[in-house]
């Protein structure tokens, strides 16, 4: 039985050796490298990034307030005068309208030349009246022009013509159109921010004045 003793023991030695050097015995290490890393070329490493301050918010900035706009109509005397300003009444505008003078050296205007004396002035007036031509006024100044009666003075000579051709038709004859060399008034109406409904309005009433001009202009 002592031969059996000594097998179990030869056994053990050889097994506890095995388990002691078995992993060199089976190789000499050189086949135990770590294994290359894949694709370590594309392995890119993530730096960190700075953290950047919120923007500072802009300061508010007031708006600024629109300026009123104007509207200019223009240049009326005489007759064409009196009837814009009825037109421009019935639209109740207040004093959102206003008006201003403009002077010129010299224009035009329709008139019957001087009569002989007052007495006739005032009686070719009646006349007037009684055709429906009621704009007018006796010029009293010393000098050639002295009682003749003016119906109307104008910018442009087309606007005089075109005035005179109007008296015509009511069946004043002895008018006449011609330059005058003198400072003229004429009168522009200021239409101060009007709504569009107005505006639209003072566009059709510019159609019915022939040599009238309107136009959009900043308020003073």
């Amino acid at each position: 039985m002592k031969w059996l003793f000594w097998l179990l023991l030869l056994v053990s030695l050889l097994f506890f050796a095995f388990m002691q050097w078995g992993g060199k015995l089976m190789g000499d290490g050189r086949n135990m490298q770590p294994q290359q890393a894949l694709n370590a070329e594309k392995i890119v490493l993530l730096k960190t990034l700075p953290v950047l301050p919120a923007p500072a918010s802009s300061p508010s900035v007031a708006p600024i307030p629109a300026q009123p706009a104007c509207m200019e109509w223009g240049e009326f005397s005489g007759g064409d005068l009196a009837r814009a300003a009825a037109a421009l009444d019935a639209l109740k505008l207040g004093d959102r309208l206003t008006q201003r003078q403009v002077e010129h050296a010299s224009g035009y205007w329709v008139y019957i030349p001087p009569r002989s004396d007052r007495a006739e002035a005032d009686k070719k007036i009646a006349q007037l009246n009684a055709l429906g031509v009621k704009d007018h006024f006796v010029v009293q100044e010393a000098g050639k022009w002295r009682n003749a009666i003016s119906l109307g003075v104008f910018k442009t000579e087309d606007a005089a013509q075109k005035f005179l051709e109007s008296i015509k038709g009511k069946g004043v004859r002895s008018a006449i159109a011609g330059e005058r060399m003198s400072k003229l008034a004429f009168t522009v109406f200021v239409l101060k921010n009007p709504d569009a409904g107005i505006a639209a309005r003072v566009e059709e009433l510019h159609n019915e004045f022939a040599g009238s001009e309107l136009r959009k202009a900043a308020c003073d």
